[in-house]
């Protein structure tokens, strides 16, 4: 059993309210009255995704008395970026910020952490939901870059794109699209927030209108592009050549 679950309703209802990191609860198919209801209402309160499942598949997570509901808990402590932006900007540095969409893939998670913290990011930011776990997989994926960099968990990527913008950082989406320019034509030295889509969907259309620039990433040949954790470390190297040069 995974030594980050923890489970039974009393167990999984203190680890909330004393404010651990939680990462996901995992709420039993079919359970309903008093127990459901607290569990949906402290999720919904602290921001932590919560999933209906099958019995079976608790009964697989865990070996013990799980009561319809198991947590897993996340191996590093999330930040707030309302606290880190402004912090980076105090201490005179340029903010450089990765902002994931729906990469939910532990080890390109994991991979691209390892390469902001190389690059000197401030903080990867990620939602609450639909976003890859913290788990030992990612840490070690990251070669123990999760245990170093800021990881801050947002509610809506819609709403802190826009606030980010407020607080003068471009936000530069990485997408083949008509709009992208190249990359090395993206001017990184100032405040940034690098956007990244998953390689099935990309970045939401959404988001890549809202976003400042759209760019994108040579290519020699006509194949497929770049995995999302190559084409992060690309892009972040090439934001730290520019502000190094």
């Amino acid at each position: 059993m995974d030594k980050n679950l923890i489970y039974g309703h009393h167990p999984v209802v203190e680890a909330i309210r004393a404010g651990k990191s939680v990462e996901k609860v995992f709420f039993q198919q079919g359970e309903r009255g008093e127990m459901e209801k607290e569990i949906r209402h402290l999720t919904k309160e602290y921001g932590i995704t919560l999933q209906v499942v099958p019995k079976d598949k608790l009964n697989r997570m865990v070996k013990g008395q799980h009561q319809g509901v198991v947590a897993y808990l996340a191996l590093v402590e999330y930040q707030s970026l309302e606290d880190v932006l402004p912090f980076v900007f105090e201490s005179g540095e340029v903010p450089l910020l990765v902002m994931l969409d729906s990469v939910t893939d532990v080890r390109n998670f994991g991979a691209i952490c390892r390469s902001a913290e190389c690059a000197g990011a401030h903080a990867v930011i990620v939602p609450q939901s639909g976003s890859a776990l913290a788990n030992e997989e990612a840490m070690k994926a990251s070669a123990g870059a999760l245990s170093r960099i800021r990881i801050c968990r947002v509610r809506s990527l819609f709403s802190t794109l826009e606030w980010l913008q407020e607080c003068g950082v471009q936000v530069v989406a990485t997408a083949l699209s008509d709009r992208a320019i190249p990359l090395y034509e993206a001017d990184m030295s100032v405040p940034t927030a690098i956007l990244m889509g998953s390689e099935g969907d990309g970045v939401h259309p959404k988001l890549l209108k809202m976003s400042d620039q759209v760019v994108k990433i040579p290519q020699a040949t006509d194949f497929d592009s770049y995995n999302v954790s190559v084409a992060a470390g690309i892009v972040l190297y090439e934001a730290l050549r520019q502000r190094v040069n």
